[in-house]
Protein backbone atom coordinates (compact mmCIF):
# COMPACT_ATOMS: atom_id res chain seq x y z
CA UNK A 1 0.00 0.00 0.00
CA UNK A 2 1.33 3.43 -0.92
CA UNK A 3 0.68 6.08 1.70
CA UNK A 4 2.17 9.56 2.01
CA UNK A 5 3.27 9.84 5.61
CA UNK A 6 2.86 12.06 7.48
CA UNK A 7 -0.01 13.55 5.53
CA UNK A 8 -0.07 17.33 5.88
CA UNK A 9 -3.32 19.28 5.80
CA UNK A 10 -4.46 20.29 2.33
CA UNK A 11 -4.86 23.93 3.40
CA UNK A 12 -1.90 25.33 5.37
CA UNK A 13 -4.26 27.85 7.01
CA UNK A 14 -6.19 25.12 8.82
CA UNK A 15 -5.94 25.42 12.60
CA UNK A 16 -3.97 22.83 14.55
CA UNK A 17 -7.20 21.37 15.99
CA UNK A 18 -8.59 20.85 12.50
CA UNK A 19 -5.21 19.46 11.42
CA UNK A 20 -5.39 16.85 14.19
CA UNK A 21 -8.90 15.91 13.08
CA UNK A 22 -7.77 15.60 9.45
CA UNK A 23 -4.84 13.41 10.46
CA UNK A 24 -7.17 11.19 12.50
CA UNK A 25 -9.52 10.86 9.51
CA UNK A 26 -6.56 10.04 7.25
CA UNK A 27 -5.48 7.29 9.66
CA UNK A 28 -9.00 5.84 9.50
CA UNK A 29 -8.82 5.76 5.69
CA UNK A 30 -5.41 4.07 5.85
CA UNK A 31 -6.76 1.45 8.27
CA UNK A 32 -9.74 0.81 6.00
CA UNK A 33 -7.48 0.38 2.95
CA UNK A 34 -5.27 -2.06 4.87
CA UNK A 35 -8.33 -4.04 5.98
CA UNK A 36 -9.64 -4.29 2.41
CA UNK A 37 -6.23 -5.39 1.11
CA UNK A 38 -5.86 -7.96 3.92
CA UNK A 39 -9.31 -9.41 3.18
CA UNK A 40 -8.20 -10.77 -0.19
CA UNK A 41 -11.53 -9.75 -1.73
CA UNK A 42 -9.77 -7.81 -4.49
CA UNK A 43 -7.94 -10.85 -5.85
CA UNK A 44 -4.65 -9.79 -7.42
CA UNK A 45 -5.44 -6.12 -6.86
CA UNK A 46 -4.59 -3.77 -4.00
CA UNK A 47 -6.02 -0.41 -3.02
CA UNK A 48 -3.57 2.44 -2.60
CA UNK A 49 -4.14 5.80 -0.95
CA UNK A 50 -2.02 8.87 -1.62
CA UNK A 51 -2.18 12.60 -2.10
CA UNK A 52 -1.66 14.15 -5.51
CA UNK A 53 1.59 16.09 -5.28
CA UNK A 54 0.24 19.16 -7.08
CA UNK A 55 -3.32 19.52 -5.85
CA UNK A 56 -2.88 17.75 -2.45
CA UNK A 57 -6.15 15.96 -3.16
CA UNK A 58 -6.59 12.35 -2.00
CA UNK A 59 -6.24 9.70 -4.70
CA UNK A 60 -7.40 6.10 -4.42
CA UNK A 61 -6.07 3.57 -6.93
CA UNK A 62 -6.82 -0.06 -7.63
CA UNK A 63 -3.47 -1.55 -8.67
CA UNK A 64 -2.71 -5.00 -10.04
CA UNK A 65 -0.26 -6.45 -7.51
CA UNK A 66 1.52 -8.59 -10.11
CA UNK A 67 2.01 -6.02 -12.88
CA UNK A 68 1.76 -2.75 -10.88
CA UNK A 69 -0.72 -1.58 -13.53
CA UNK A 70 -3.30 0.96 -12.36
CA UNK A 71 -6.68 -0.68 -13.01
CA UNK A 72 -8.78 2.24 -11.72
CA UNK A 73 -8.07 5.64 -10.16
CA UNK A 74 -10.40 8.02 -8.36
CA UNK A 75 -10.27 10.86 -9.26
CA UNK A 76 -8.69 10.16 -12.62
CA UNK A 77 -5.62 12.02 -13.93
CA UNK A 78 -7.67 14.34 -16.14
CA UNK A 79 -9.72 15.57 -13.17
CA UNK A 80 -6.56 16.10 -11.10
CA UNK A 81 -4.87 18.11 -13.87
CA UNK A 82 -8.04 20.18 -14.36
CA UNK A 83 -8.08 20.93 -10.60
CA UNK A 84 -4.42 21.88 -10.81
CA UNK A 85 -5.05 24.21 -13.75
CA UNK A 86 -7.98 25.86 -11.98
CA UNK A 87 -5.90 26.33 -8.84
CA UNK A 88 -3.13 28.15 -10.73
CA UNK A 89 -5.49 30.22 -12.89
Amino acid sequence: MKIDSPIPPIDPNISSLNSIQIQAENRQVVQAVRAVNASGKLGVNDLTFSLDRYTRRPVVKLVNRQTNEVVEQIPNEQVLRLAQDLKTA
